[in-house]
Formats: structure tokens, sequence, C-alpha cells
């Protein structure tokens, strides 16, 4: 299929952070409906997107940063560095102010759905349809376990910042957080191979959702929430749907999706199946 999207690469300098972002336009779009996408820890935004953004058929405008830690997004003197989700939040804004972006659709898989369900807390007029793959803190139905397992991440953490083990220190983070999943040689290496590429950043990252689990109240999170896509992978786990039911059951703006035959990794799976609920979810949105 041929990409109806033309990218254009560029950086966005502030103090302590030189951040590169990538801006998709669809000239065959005649709206001005934008959409801000964050990937997931330890990838980069193109990774996790592109393939998405090729189907997707209404937006003119797509914008993928890549966030602290990860891509090609560094601190100026090139080390790596802990930062928290509060960071990644004042990151974005700086960044869409400075692009105009008053108002956009607003997605997140994984770990940048965290940061998009703080984003959308702290500034609810600038964020309408909102898209979440896996978001990190709905992963359990009981706070006390997402705590829990996202505490034991930190076993991860300790292998990917030594001078060896990193590998185990990705299965480490990948047997938590995808159990399920459906391991082939080829398949788990690619994986390997694309979260490796930063691996203290990686750790960073862990580290920074895990910091940011401890301090949030989830109740208040999700209730600042507006219209809300919510797509988890028919082979995670199942208190990951649970949860993603009982969201769907009492909130009247939560809409939940399975994804059969996918897990954790869900945007490299079905890309095409994504965009194509983002297009039909958002013309709900817009028509209702």
């Amino acid at each position: 299929m041929k990409h109806p999207f033309s990218v254009e690469q560029r950086e966005f300098h502030l103090p302590d952070q030189h951040i590169v972002y990538r801006l998709y336009r669809n000239p065959q779009i005649a709206t001005s409906r934008r959409l801000v996408l964050l990937h997931g820890a330890g990838v980069a935004g193109v990774d996790t997107w592109e393939h998405i953004i090729a189907f997707l058929e209404l937006w003119s405008e797509v914008l993928v940063p890549d966030q602290r830690g990860m891509g090609d997004t560094f601190y100026p003197d090139r080390q790596e560095h802990r930062y928290s989700a509060q960071e990644l939040v004042a990151d974005l804004n700086a960044l869409v102010d400075q692009l105009g972006w008053w108002q956009f659709d607003l997605g997140g898989y994984s770990m940048g759905g965290l940061v998009a369900l703080l984003f959308k807390q702290q500034h609810p007029d600038r964020v309408e349809k909102q898209f979440l793959l896996e978001s990190a803190v709905l992963d359990r139905p009981c706070w006390e376990s997402t705590v829990e397992l996202r505490n034991s991440l930190s076993a991860a953490t300790v292998h990917l910042r030594g001078a060896t083990n990193k590998e185990q220190g990705i299965i480490g983070f990948l047997d938590t957080i995808s159990p399920n999943r459906k391991v082939s040689p080829q398949v788990e290496q690619v994986t390997i191979s694309r979260l490796g590429q930063r691996p203290e950043g990686f750790a960073n990252a862990l580290d920074c959702v895990t910091d940011a689990v401890r301090q949030i109240d989830r109740e208040a999170l999700v209730a600042a929430q507006g219209d809300v896509t919510s797509f988890i992978g028919g082979n995670s786990v199942e208190l990951l749907h649970q949860y993603q039911r009982e969201l769907t059951e009492r909130l009247p703006n939560w809409h939940y999706f399975m994804l059969p035959g996918t897990d954790h990794s869900l945007p490299f799976q079905k890309p095409r199946q994504i965009a194509r609920i983002m297009n039909d979810e958002t013309r709900r949105f817009v028509e209702k």
C-alpha cells in the first residue's frame, strides 16, 4: 500500500532535552483534524506507529514524538538520565505549544498511554478523541495488584542497567507484561532487538511508570478522561480484560476493544485492524 502521508523529521530543543519528532501530513484529507501518538517504554515512535498511520483516514496531520530516553531524543550531554511522567507531560505540552496545536486527538501505547491520561487530566480542553493501547496503570482491577506488578519490573531494570544480562532484563519485562504471548524465536529476537537499542533509557522508562504508579490517584485520573477507545490484546492476561469491562460498564465514555491473536505487542501485530477501529471510533465521536 502506498503511504498516504508525507513525513518530515524535526527537532525541538528544550534546555534539558533535544526532542526529535515526526510530522505526518496527508494532503488528500481536507479536514484540519490532528492526532498526537505517544509510544511505549523502550521503543521509538516511528517503530510503534508508522504502520498504523498508513491506514488512518481522518487526520490531516499526525504528530509522533520520541519521548525522553527513547528513539532519537536525547539529553544535550547525550547521556541517559532518570525522569518523571510529569516531565514527559511537560515535554509534550511544550511541543504542541510550539507547533500551535491547541486541540487534537491523543493516543498512547503502554507508557505513552499513561502520559496521554495525565495530559488529558491536566489539559482537558486540548484533547478531543482518545485512544489507549494497553495503557500503563490500567493493568489490573485491583490497585494493589497493579502496584505490585509494576514493582516486580524493578528486577528487569537492574539487568538493563548492568554491564551484562541486558537481554535477560528484556525477557524478564516481556514475561511480566505479556506472559501469554506466543513465542517464536524470530519474533522474540526482533522484539528484544527493538527494546535493546537504548537499554538504560528503557530502564528509566520502566522506573518512570513505577514511580508514577506509586503517586497517582487512578480513580481521579480515569474520571478526568473524555471519550476513550481502549485496545487490549486477546492473549493478554484476563485481569486486563476484566478491568476494561468494568470501566465500560460504569463509564459511558469508555469503549473497549479486544484484538484476538495479539498480546502487549498489539500495535506491531495488527496495525491495519487498529487503524480501522480508530477511524470508525472517531467517526462515531464526531457524529454523536
